[in-house]
């Protein structure tokens, strides 16, 4: 009798799970058209990236507090991928980031960086040289300002 109510139990459970259910998401999963592509990468500032930093104030001199911060942070988060040099690990060398990149691109893209891998051609192009994607490491905007005063410190920023 227990083996029967387990089974006939699992049976309902089977039958009830496997009915169609109505998604609540507005999400729009298609792929954008070739005029909607062109748009987003007209639209693309090469300059700023993409994310929420539109402006980023640098002093200077190098915050020696905040690059120290940011060498902790890179230690954990960056340094199995990136060295401070120009030399390739898995992924570019930072030496000279902050000459090539302004604060505000660099900030978003250590933020966030899949939308831009998305976006802008010479991360595609760095991509198709490294064969694998910068994760997104969760960085808060303290974090990621941190990381960009160490980048300075690299650059010889003093």
């Amino acid at each position: 009798m227990n083996r029967l109510f387990l089974v006939t139990m699992f049976g309902l459970f089977l039958f009830v799970s496997c009915g169609k259910e109505k998604s609540n998401s507005d999400q729009d999963f298609s792929t954008p058209s070739a005029e909607e592509k062109k748009a987003e990468a007209e639209s693309y500032d090469p300059k700023r990236g993409l994310g929420k930093f539109s402006t980023i104030e640098l002093g200077a001199s190098l915050d020696k507090a905040m690059a120290e911060k940011g060498l902790k942070v890179a230690e954990v988060k960056c340094t199995s991928c990136h060295k401070p040099t120009d030399e390739k690990l898995v992924g570019p060398g930072w030496k000279g980031v902050t000459e090539r990149r302004t604060p505000q691109w660099i900030m978003n893209f250590i933020t966030n960086p899949d939308p831009m891998i998305d976006k802008d051609p010479e991360l595609q192009a760095q991509l198709e040289l490294c064969m694998i994607r910068m994760p997104n490491q969760g960085l808060t905007d303290d974090e990621a300002r941190n990381i960009l005063e160490y980048m300075r410190q690299i650059d010889g920023i003093k």
